[in-house]
């Protein structure tokens, strides 16, 4: 550990974490994630949260209707018999089902914070290699595990989606990026205006000169992708370590119809092999970026996110140790292979998939942002 942070490299990892800090709490437990699954996983963790409320513990938790709608409400029952509150966020109601909440957090008595892409789920065990998808989260100690509790208590308020805490919440977003000695909290919200997550990131690539980046889902706006072509075109190392294996193939399809372009301009691209990758980690000359973000329009620009930003060297060396790990298991994509044998068929669909992520999917979720408000 270093500045208050260590790397939690594999799914088993962060789990295991996350159960050790919940046995460890006294005072209070919150957790928020966007996927909760009745599995083996989900059950450890809600049998440690039951043992800590039993306990006189006090016990918050919340999950993104949308991105858990097959859990049913029965399964917090016996969490909530023990004493503990569990709210879904943002409620299904179709004039408002595109704002999600992708967080994933676990605070515990101030004194230890997790996060990452890792969801309550058991896809995300293992090692990422030989089992369980490939992710990374890191866990957090010092001053900003406060700033990350403040952060849940604001979304737990926001949990049913009303009109009047949701214009709120707008209006102070400008606030809500803190900076710690251990590094900087960025916290996106969807709506127009400034997103720290966006902002960080436009300030950082444009003095970069060595970029390397990990994302499941990578859809970036037109400004990153210009910056990454520019770097690499004045001899900077861009690298990009995208989905070989992908749970979206929407996605993936729309990535790489962006592919042609960057490989003309010098960016490598690789794409990871023996899982489905779905880590988020961004590592600019020295800055380091971990958390919920994918570098796609919706992580960008409509659901709420969470990304730390650090710049201190034992925390790179350990985002660095991460990278190269990922880039031993992936696959080079080169301007002499690519498009290789693909059909005007695939071609299409790859446009098509693009056109509905980068502009259906943000005009949709513009429009019941106005109804909003």
């Amino acid at each position: 550990m270093a500045n208050g942070i260590r790397w939690l490299y594999t799914g088993s990892a962060a789990f295991d974490a996350m159960v050790q800090a919940i046995d460890s709490a006294h005072r209070f437990i919150r957790l928020e994630t966007y996927i909760y699954r009745n599995d083996a996983v989900g059950l450890r963790i809600r049998t440690a949260l039951i043992e800590a409320a039993q306990d006189g513990v006090s016990v918050q938790v919340l999950v993104d209707a949308w991105g858990s709608e097959d859990l049913d409400d029965s399964f917090w029952e016996p969490l909530r018999r023990a004493g503990a509150d569990c709210r879904w966020f943002n409620p299904l109601q179709f004039n408002r089902i595109a704002i999600r909440n992708h967080r994933k957090l676990l605070v515990c008595d101030d004194s230890v914070a997790i996060i990452g892409g890792f969801n309550v789920a058991a896809e995300y065990e293992g090692d990422g290699i030989r089992h369980g998808w490939r992710d990374v989260g890191i866990s957090i100690s010092g001053p900003m595990v406060l700033e990350l509790s403040r952060s849940f208590d604001q979304m737990f308020q926001l949990a049913d989606f009303r009109h009047g805490r949701l214009t709120s919440w707008r209006r102070n977003k400008r606030t809500l990026s803190p900076e710690t000695v251990s590094g900087d909290v960025l916290m996106n919200t969807p709506g127009i205006g400034r997103h720290p997550i966006k902002a960080a990131l436009y300030d950082d690539l444009a003095s970069a000169k060595k970029v390397q980046i990990i994302s499941a889902y990578f859809l970036p706006t037109w400004r990153i992708r210009r910056s990454l072509q520019r770097i690499a075109r004045k001899g900077g190392q861009v690298q990009l370590i995208l989905a070989g294996r992908t749970d979206v193939w929407l996605s993936q399809m729309a990535t790489r119809s962006l592919y042609g372009g960057l490989l003309r301009s010098g960016v490598e691209i690789y794409e990871y092999q023996p899982q489905i990758l779905h880590a988020k980690l961004y590592l600019l000359d020295d800055k380091v970026y971990v958390g919920s973000s994918n570098l796609d329009k919706r992580s960008l620009g409509i659901n709420y996110e969470l990304l730390v930003r650090s710049n201190t060297p034992e925390v790179l060396r350990g985002g660095q140790y991460y990278f190269s790990q990922c880039l031993e298991y992936s696959k080079r994509v080169t301007k002499e292979t690519w498009p290789g044998k693909r059909s005007l068929w695939t071609l299409f669909w790859e446009k098509v998939a693009y056109m509905f992520l980068v502009h259906v999917d943000p005009y949709i979720a513009r429009h019941q942002l106005r109804i909003l408000r």
